[in-house]
């Protein structure tokens, strides 16, 4: 039996296991499950979102997307190099533990550590070191204000738990690196850990002396990957779940009129982009073709973002030339531009580089982006016609992100919201910047390009916004001019919920807050 067909059967036995639940119980359907429990383990936002749930950090966004306080009550930048944390008392880990300045001392070494996958979310950090049990002094370098959009993912760990339980060191999905977090938590959050079987259901339980005036009526959470769509679908039309929040766009149309669910759409903050092996040699040992700018335009020529968005994503999508969304500062209209396909450009350019017929390998996901095995079909055509001989590898991401991550791909899809910074000085750190250190850290090509390195590391260092936004234009302009990434589009996002469901917070950065869900009560 397959993988596939195991996690489909796998679900819907999740599903027909699944408790009578009350009114207060949220059941929860996705199309993938989460990777780990540890936070650190992945720079995955989704994984992030529902441990949030979970864990928290110093600070948080508000509705508007404004830092409000969290585990840190008031904060102040002093000489231009240390943010002082005043901390909230009171608090309390899930086991009990009080939340103190030592808590946060571990957990941001731990997340800095060289081995920590997430150590690219917070580029920005030196160090840090306790001033009493409720303050923290963390030095950065750079008095940006951007250090505490970055915070708002960098979540609390319990330094005694660590300690007890031997995972004091992150934990990393694509290296498969496991330890006591990576099945097991202990955070300060609205809800706790009860059980989790991976690939099947996790639950949580409301934690009733959470710190924070309580805004939900859940008791408890059952969240349940189900991968395939038309059983995710079901699972809703029957009433088995509660809410979807990854509704297929094909399906909206049919959700949207049947009796008694509601949908919500919009476009998400997250641009979808291919990606290319900018190594000296590809993997099967040839000379790497995509070193040679003229083959990267000639893939771009090959495809049409509006047919893709036509047929594959339903109209649904926003076709970009753009890297980032428009919502995202740094955003430049004038880098928004793409041009219609032209197979026969795509052609010449092939044969002035001598690469007729090149064969390659494209690696796609059929669980991470949006229709992605569609539209990874529909450009493999795209290019067949452009005079590109490609080979599709696809699979789940957790098959394929390991691959990814170690530059094992020819060409690879990716996609960047750029959260929790909503920067462009996000994607330009890293992704779009030279791998060293804390950035480049998702630079998966291994592309260089020194003038955009210099200019990224300018614009942190700019205390003017208007400045540095120009600054970011222009190392964007860089990566535009050069075809380091192609952009495809910023894709759609839908939610479809059971009326049981009263009321979700539903925003562009697609991340679930069920301690904001109301339920609609018997």
């Amino acid at each position: 039996m397959s993988r596939f067909k195991k996690l489909i059967l796998g679900a819907v036995a999740a599903i027909a296991m699944a408790a009578p639940a009350s009114a207060e119980t949220l059941r929860w359907g996705g199309r993938a499950d989460i990777y780990s429990l540890d936070p650190d383990s992945i720079a995955s936002t989704f994984n992030l979102s529902f441990l949030n749930h979970i864990y928290e950090g110093l600070v948080r966004y508000d509705a508007n997307f404004k830092i409000e306080p969290a585990l840190a009550t008031e904060w102040k930048l002093i000489d231009n190099k240390v943010w002082r944390f005043t901390l909230r008392k009171g608090v309390k880990f899930h086991n009990g533990a009080d939340f103190t300045a030592d808590d946060v001392i571990a957990s941001l070494n731990r997340v800095t550590d060289p081995a920590s996958p997430l150590r690219g979310n917070i580029p920005l950090y030196v160090s840090s070191k306790k001033v009493d049990d409720y303050t923290v002094d963390v030095e950065v370098s750079a008095p940006t204000s951007l250090f505490l959009n970055d915070m708002t993912n960098i979540f609390m760990f319990s330094a005694k738990w660590l300690k007890d339980n031997n995972t004091e060191k992150p934990t990393a999905v694509d290296t498969k690196t496991e330890g006591y977090a990576t099945h097991n938590t202990n955070g300060t959050g609205p809800f706790k850990l009860e059980s989790r079987v991976a690939d099947s259901k996790t639950v949580l339980l409301v934690n009733d002396v959470w710190w924070d005036e309580k805004k939900h009526n859940l008791d408890r959470i059952e969240y349940m990957p189900i991968a395939s769509a038309a059983t995710r679908v079901a699972a809703l039309l029957s009433g088995e779940v509660d809410l979807v929040d990854s509704a297929p766009i094909q399906d909206l149309p049919r959700l949207e009129s049947s009796e008694g669910l509601s949908v919500m759409k919009k476009q998400e903050f997250r641009t979808v982009f291919l990606g290319f092996n900018r190594k000296e040699k590809l993997e099967d040992g040839r000379a790497n073709p995509f070193n040679d700018v003229r083959v990267r335009e000639a893939v771009e020529a090959a495809i049409d973002r509006d047919l893709i968005n036509a047929k594959v994503m339903r109209g649904l999508a926003r076709p970009s030339g753009s890297l980032i969304a428009p919502e995202i500062a740094g955003y430049a209209k004038s880098l928004d531009t793409y041009s219609k396909a032209d197979p026969e450009r795509a052609k010449k350019l092939l044969a002035e580089a001598g690469q007729e017929g090149l064969k390659f390998s494209y690696m796609c996901s059929n669980d991470e982006s949006i229709n992605e095995e569609d539209f990874c079909a529909g450009i493999a055509n795209m290019l067949k016609r452009a005079g590109f001989d490609p080979s599709i590898d696809i699979a789940p991401r957790a098959v394929q992100s390991p691959k990814r991550t170690q530059g094992k791909a020819d060409m690879f899809n990716l996609s960047w919201a750029n959260e929790p910074t909503l920067d462009a000085y996000s994607i330009l750190a890293q992704v779009l910047s030279t791998k060293d250190g804390k950035v480049g850290v998702s630079n998966y090509g291994g592309w260089s390009y020194p003038e955009l390195d210099k200019l990224v590391a300018q614009s942190v260092q700019e205390s003017d916004s208007a400045k540095r936004l120009q600054l970011e234009e222009a190392a964007l302009k860089i990566a535009k001019d050069d075809t380091i990434l192609i952009p495809l589009h910023q894709q759609p996002i839908a939610w479809a919920m059971q009326g049981t469901v009263k009321s979700v917070d539903f925003r562009s950065d697609n991340k679930p807050r069920h301690w904001l869900t109301q339920m609609a009560g018997k």
